[in-house]
């Protein structure tokens, strides 16, 4: 148990920072599980437009330091080809 102030301040600071994270992550994974059921639905106009709102969701997850911005990258990046390729398909 913390014994100064100091230490008890920061458990109440990291108890309300690990929450808003949690609830940060849920979200984009979400907004990401909204897109991959669109890919896997098949329709291509679906699959845009829950991209185009996942991508402010993840940027805004780079931002705060939930994910990495490489990792944002990475993974809009996929989606997008993904989602390219569906009309070729």
């Amino acid at each position: 148990m913390a014994n100064t102030a100091s230490a008890r301040k920061r458990i109440r600071q990291t108890v309300k920072r690990t929450e808003r994270n949690r609830a940060r992550r849920s979200r984009f994974r979400t907004f990401l599980r909204k897109v991959e059921e669109a890919i896997t639905g098949g329709d291509k106009t679906v699959a845009v437009a829950a991209l185009r709102e996942a991508q402010p969701e993840l940027q805004r997850a780079a931002d705060k330091g939930v994910l990495h911005d490489n990792t944002v990258a990475r993974k809009l990046s996929r989606l997008s080809a993904r989602i390219k390729a569906m009309a070729a398909g």
